[in-house]
């Protein structure tokens, strides 16, 4: 099988950078916690279509490839998804969280917008990540094609002052949504690619991915694709001389449409109609951002030197591509891989059922539910009783 690059560059970073390190025993007891709570939690891919901010597939679940392509809705979540991964970076914010940037929009979603019978309608503000599904949805329930590559590539119909309305803050706060020029940017580059090769779709992509690659399609071919023809998700940095490959982007991009049409489970299960076969998901890394970083250290699963945590406690800035940025990136991607390793033989050596993608999801919500306060015995003892969360490291770019 091969080897994500990026696995092989983060090895390499890690060791030249010689900075943020991994701690064995550290990953050892979060790898028996982590795999208890998955499994108690039943925290499978197929959850992604619950989270009310997701644009989902039809139900039922188209179960092969070419009724995912023949089905609108289908065409259109994988246009959601696409959208949403070429925008997924730095929303960490300067400000209070009273004044952050945020949208406001239903509290549960499109369950609301659908006006399912019992959901309130209720509105809220999403902030941080969440605020991009939250202005692309509000976007789209006012009929604004937003998600469509032929609109958002044009900007006579998809203006750049369209745009910066519809990120735009509301009163009570004082910070715009971060590197809006770049997003608009980057909107109208991948989008011009899709129309331009690909029929003006992500499916369209997907379908000349899978008649190339046939039944020998990886996640990870995508993802070279992905990388091949969209600068904007070559996530590269030269460091040491060398290329270090981290791709965050377009492997969250795979992983969110891996999950998003993730069939249930069933007895037998059912084969996923776009990764139907070995290694399926299981080639790809965790995701390199600044809230999975923090987690991990706050689990005691990587280390920083006094330097280190010094300058993240006081908000100092890390620089794109700088030896502190490099080194928190590749330490986490390898933190990553040895607790799939840890996780896989607690699991008597199956690990096709716990990829580093799902790892990642699962302690990017750790995260959240930590900042948001929830630090008292959460999870069972996982959470490292009375240790303060040491803020994210704050590099600004379009990389994550």
């Amino acid at each position: 099988m091969a080897i994500n690059p990026v696995v092989i560059d983060c090895e390499k970073a890690y060791t030249s950078s010689n900075l943020v390190r991994l701690n064995a025993a550290g990953i050892r007891a979060a790898a028996r916690l982590i795999s208890s709570r998955i499994e108690a939690e039943e925290y499978i891919p197929s959850l992604w279509r619950a989270n009310p901010l997701h644009f989902g597939p039809p139900d039922p679940l188209p179960i092969t490839y070419k009724e995912i392509l023949a089905n609108d809705q289908a065409r259109e979540c994988l246009d959601w998804i696409f959208f949403v991964s070429a925008l997924n970076f730095s929303f960490w914010s300067e400000v209070d969280e009273e004044e952050r940037f945020g949208v406001e929009w239903f509290e549960e979603g499109w369950h609301a917008f659908q006006r399912k019978e019992g959901v309130n309608q209720k509105m809220k503000l999403w902030t941080g990540y969440w605020s991009l599904p939250a202005a692309i949805n509000k976007a789209l329930s006012q009929g604004i094609p937003l998600t469509s590559p032929s609109f958002y590539s044009c900007d006579i119909a998809c203006s750049d002052s369209l745009l910066r309305t519809i990120f735009s803050p509301p009163s009570a706060s004082i910070e715009p949504i971060p590197l809006m020029k770049e997003r608009v940017q980057v909107l109208r580059n991948v989008g011009s690619v899709l129309c331009k090769k690909y029929n003006g779709s992500f499916a369209g992509l997907i379908e000349s991915w899978i008649n190339k690659e046939g039944e020998n399609r990886t996640a990870l071919g995508l993802v070279k694709l992905v990388v091949s023809e969209f600068d904007d998700f070559k996530d590269e940095c030269m460091w040491d001389n060398r290329k270090t490959r981290f791709w965050k982007r377009a492997q969250i991009l795979v992983a969110e449409t891996w999950a998003a049409f993730h069939p249930s489970p069933s007895d037998p299960p059912v084969q996923h109609p776009l990764f139907p076969h070995p290694p399926g998901i299981s080639q790809l890394t965790m995701f390199p951002d600044y809230r999975v970083p923090q987690i991990l250290h706050t689990l005691n699963i990587i280390t920083y030197p006094p330097s280190l945590t010094d300058k993240l406690t006081h908000h100092g800035s890390i620089p794109s591509g700088s030896r502190e940025e490099v080194s928190l990136r590749s330490a986490s991607v390898l933190a990553v891989e040895h607790l799939r390793k840890e996780m896989i033989k607690l699991r008597g050596g199956n690990g096709d059922d716990i990829p580093s993608v799902l790892i990642d999801f699962w302690l990017w919500d750790l995260a959240k539910k930590v900042e948001d306060g929830d630090k008292d015995g959460i999870l069972n003892g996982i959470y490292i009783a009375g240790k303060e969360m040491i803020p994210v490291h704050r590099t600004r770019s379009i990389w994550y």
